[in-house]
């Protein structure tokens, strides 16, 4: 059995964070919520990491919640941080990027967990769904919400009336996955991608991010705009943003200080 439900590696700039109960699936339970939590504050408090890359031990991704600790009566949230919502992410701010990598099994919270997050590469044979229609029960982690935000209206429809399996390929035809790649290279893939954005303006890199998901969650068009104006100045007049600038005409690599 395994002792640490979460196991958080520093790559440079980039945290990976691996959901480690691979016994059951890397099924969520009070203490992997907790500690998950809490390694999204510690990326997004470290100004030395820019990115967080998540993926699962063992043969899934994530099953969703812990059904046995559930049934004894034990939350799936760290009960600290009630607002963190479910595995401690699925209603967690945080301003930079989270990448899901995906081999193996991504149900019900699973999925969720998934949604939370900016970017998804999955391996040939990850498997997505939420299939708590089929239990009673309701995908209210962020699932219904989140969903027909990021894949076609009836697409999200038949995903949760159905709550019927997603494979791979279905996932990337309805564009819910950015790369599908053979199995086994999902983490490969995503730290690939980690790279390439933390290689970037980290300040520009947020405000991106953060504009992004205010159109896709429907905001208002003129708090947005507001945003982007207010952002847009912000960023004009940093260093980082006269250090782009410095090191174009220099030809070299631009060195971000974050500021």
């Amino acid at each position: 059995m395994t002792t640490t439900p979460l196991l958080v590696e520093r790559r440079g700039p980039v945290a990976v964070l691996t959901l480690n109960r691979p016994e059951v699936l890397n099924a969520v339970d009070s203490a992997l919520a907790a500690e998950l939590g809490a390694a999204l504050n510690l990326l997004d408090r470290d100004p030395e990491l820019r990115v967080g890359v998540l993926t699962g031990a063992g043969r899934a991704f994530c099953a969703g919640a812990d059904l046995k600790a559930l049934a004894a009566g034990e939350p799936v949230h760290d009960p600290a941080h009630e607002e963190w919502g479910f595995a401690g992410i699925t209603h967690h701010p945080v301003r930079k990027p989270l990448i899901a990598a995906v081999d193996g099994v991504a149900y019900g919270g699973g999925t969720e967990i998934v949604l939370a997050c900016d970017l998804v590469v999955a391996g040939e044979e990850a498997r997505f769904g939420l299939p708590e229609a089929s239990r009673g029960l309701l995908a209210g982690a962020g699932g219904l919400i989140r969903l027909p935000q990021q894949v076609p209206f009836r697409a999200a429809m038949e995903a949760a009336l159905t709550g019927e399996p997603i494979s791979a390929a279905t996932a990337r035809e309805w564009h819910l996955v950015n790369r599908l790649v053979p199995q086994g290279e999902a983490l490969s893939m995503a730290l690939v991608l980690a790279e390439r954005i933390a290689a970037n303006a980290p300040l520009s890199v947020q405000a991106s991010r953060r504009l992004i998901r205010a159109a896709a969650a429907g905001a208002p068009e003129s708090e947005i705009w507001s945003e982007n104006a207010e952002f847009s100045t912000q960023l004009l007049a940093s260093q980082d943003a006269k250090e782009g600038m410095l090191a174009f005409a220099e030809r070299r690599s631009p060195v971000w200080q974050g500021r």
